[in-house]
C-alpha cells in the first residue's frame, strides 16, 4: 500500500532522510519510531506531498506522490505534528467544512458528523468555537476531521500526544476497527507501550537512516522486546 524507495532529503546540506527504503503492507499498522530529529516528521510530510524529496520515490496505493499529490490526499487522512484549525468555526462547522473539501454528499453528512462528535466526546461543545477548545479537544476534532471521508490510508504524526487515557483508548479502538476494514496506518510516536499494543509492523529511524523495518512478531523474536530494539538501534555510540 505504501512503497518508499531510496528516499533522500536534505536541509541546508544537512541530511535529514538518508536513502530510506521500506514497504508498508495493505492493512498494516506501522509504527515509525525514532528519537527527536531522527527524520520521522520529514518522511511523513514527504509521504503527503508537503515536501519534495531530493531523490527517491513514494507510492501510495500505486500513485506516485510527487506526480499526483491531489489524488493521494483524496485517499489519505493526515494528522500533522502541529494542528491547524479555523478558530472562529465551531467544531460542527469545522467538520462540515472538511466534508465540503472532500465533496461528501449532503445526504448522510449530518449523521456522519454527529457520529464523529460523539465518538470523540465532543457533542457537548460542537457549537463552541474551536478557539475555545483545550489542546486535547483540538486534537480530537482534528482526528475526527481526518477520518470523516473514511480514508484507506492514515498518516499520523504523534497522534496520541495531548489525549487523555479515555480518548487514547477510544482512538486505539477506532484504529482497530479501521484496520479490520482494510485501512493502512503509519504513525510516529514516542510512547513505546502504546506502539507495542497497536502495531503489526515497526520501522526504527535514527539520524535519517532506517535502522530496522520488520513485523513486530519478527522484531520480538530477534530482540526480545520493542524497547530493547529501539534503544540498541538508536544508541548514538553504536552508529
Amino acid at each position: 500500500m505504501i512503497s518508499i524507495k531510496d528516499l533522500k532529503k536534505s536541509f541546508n546540506e544537512k541530511l535529514a532522510v538518508a536513502g530510506i527504503t521500506l514497504e508498508v503492507p495493505r492493512g498494516a499498522v506501522f509504527g515509525f519510531l525514532g528519537p527527536n530529529g531522527a527524520g520521522k516528521t520529514t518522511t511523513l510530510r514527504i509521504l503527503m506531498g508537503l515536501l519534495q524529496p531530493d531523490s527517491g520515490q513514494v507510492l501510495i496505493d500505486g500513485i506516485d506522490v510527487s506526480k499526483d499529490p491531489i489524488a493521494v490526499r483524496a485517499r489519505v487522512g493526515y494528522l500533522p505534528d502541529e494542528i491547524f484549525l479555523y478558530d472562529y468555526l465551531t467544531g460542527y462547522q469545522f467538520l462540515d467544512f472538511v466534508a465540503d473539501i472532500h465533496q461528501l454528499p449532503k445526504s448522510g453528512r449530518k449523521q456522519r458528523i454527529e457520529e464523529l462528535l460523539s465518538l470523540f466526546a465532543l457533542s457537548d461543545v460542537a457549537d463552541e468555537y474551536t478557539a475555545n477548545y483545550s489542546f486535547g479537544m483540538k486534537k480530537k476534532i482534528a482526528l475526527a476531521a481526518i477520518i470523516i471521508h473514511e480514508p484507506k490510508v492514515l498518516i499520523l504524526d504523534e497522534p496520541f500526544n495531548g489525549l487523555d487515557p479515555q480518548a487514547t483508548r477510544d482512538f486505539r479502538q477506532l484504529l482497530d476497527r479501521m484496520v479490520e476494514n482494510d485501512t493502512t496506518i503509519i504513525f510516529s510516536s514516542h510512547v513505546l507501550e502504546v506502539v507495542e499494543k497497536l502495531v503489526t509492523h515497526v520501522g526504527i529511524i535514527s539520524s535519517g537512516h532506517l535502522r530496522l523495518s520488520d513485523s513486530l512478531e519478527k522484531l520480538t523474536q530477534t530482540w526480545g522486546s520493542l524497547e530493547k530494539a529501539f534503544f540498541e538501534l538508536t544508541d548514538p555510540t553504536k552508529q
